[in-house]
């Protein structure tokens, strides 16, 4: 019976400090991630009908992301979306799942409220598992992180409409000028403005 109870004992050790040590793995990317001056990287995003890929730019909360068919740039509030084939730019303020659709690296700002995660190591990465403990527009996600970079190779989400991966590939810290991160309709003067907000 006593060695019942100290192996019990020993699970419920173990448990919590693997719970700890998905959130130091966390900790440690969010910190890696969040370069004050910024980062480029390349990514490949896959998931139901979408099938798309680019390089995207990230100081803290903003971003800019470049595809083939769209030029999306966001400042930290407002969105702007520039469809090539239209020539049309779409603004808006996007939710929090929207924006983490499109900038990978946003889960570094949402994991320490609203998530329970766990964690276990695959193929020489870490994998972690995060699940929204409320209503959440993203209701889980699995973040692979190298575990002497801290660097995310993949990001896979879910959401209403089912699972997106994004591959993450050639990461780079950056001097970023906060300017990179707005539209500027000098550079679209014949594109059409449409204001969602």
């Amino acid at each position: 019976m006593e060695k019942l109870r100290i192996t019990i004992i020993m699970l419920l050790l173990a448990a919590t400090c693997y719970g700890q040590t998905a959130k130091e793995v966390l900790d440690k990317t969010a910190a890696a991630v969040s370069n004050k001056s910024g980062i480029t990287c390349a990514f490949t995003l896959k998931g139901g009908q979408m099938n798309d890929s680019g390089t995207i730019s990230i100081k803290g909360r903003k971003f800019t992301a470049t595809t083939p068919d769209a030029i999306i740039w966001f400042d930290g509030k407002t969105q702007w979306t520039y469809m090539k084939k239209n020539d049309e730019v779409n603004v808006a303020n996007p939710s929090e799942a929207e924006i983490q659709a499109i900038n990978p690296y946003n889960f570094i700002y949402s994991y320490k409220n609203g998530y329970n995660y766990t964690m276990e190591k695959k193929g020489g990465n870490y994998e972690i598992h995060l699940t929204a403990t409320a209503k959440k527009g993203l209701r889980e996600m699995y973040v692979t992180v190298n575990p002497k970079t801290y660097i995310p190779s993949q990001i896979r989400i879910h959401h209403k409409k089912g699972w997106n991966t994004i591959e993450i590939r050639d990461f780079k810290k950056a001097k970023l000028s906060d300017g990179i991160f707005t539209f500027n309709a000098k550079d679209f003067p014949k594109a059409e403005v449409i204001d969602l907000r």
